[in-house]
């Protein structure tokens, strides 16, 4: 999942700042430095989230709920993380006009209306699907043999 969203979110910022200052090499640097970030808050914030997630009350018995309420505490805190990943970057390499505070909440509206869309209906379904079709059967048939 923090494969893809980094992708997503990549793209769509590179878009919003104008393709013309990329090269692939630089567009590839930064997208390798960047999902070693998100990885990385991804692992501290998933189980806040999913804490968070099954604390609310709804019907949890039903797998989809969950992972719909699941990413809607997912993804605002993983965007104002990542955010402020961005806006530094940002300001480091084309600068920033204003003040940081105002460039960095543009940011974060920016891109929860992109993420928490491209988690439910694009990444989240994609990973889920080669989750179950990949990752499963290998862990099921290693205890098995074990």
């Amino acid at each position: 999942m923090c494969f893809g969203m980094v992708l997503i979110m990549s793209v769509y910022n590179s878009a919003l700042h104008g393709f013309s200052s990329y090269s692939v090499e630089k567009a590839l640097i930064q997208f390798v430095i960047t999902f070693i970030v998100a990885f990385i808050a991804e692992s501290f914030v998933e189980p806040i989230a999913h804490k968070l997630a099954r604390s609310l009350p709804y019907d949890q018995t039903k797998e989809l709920n969950f992972i719909i309420v699941f990413a809607f505490c997912m993804v605002p805190m993983m965007v104002v993380i990542m955010s402020a990943y961005g806006t530094i970057l940002t300001m480091i390499t084309v600068g920033i006009e204003g003040s940081i505070l105002t460039a960095y909440l543009k940011t974060v509206a920016l891109n929860i209306i992109v993420a928490l869309p491209s988690q439910l209906l694009i990444v989240g379904p994609i990973s889920r699907k080669l989750l179950c079709k990949y990752i499963k059967p290998a862990i099921q048939n290693t205890e098995l043999n074990g």
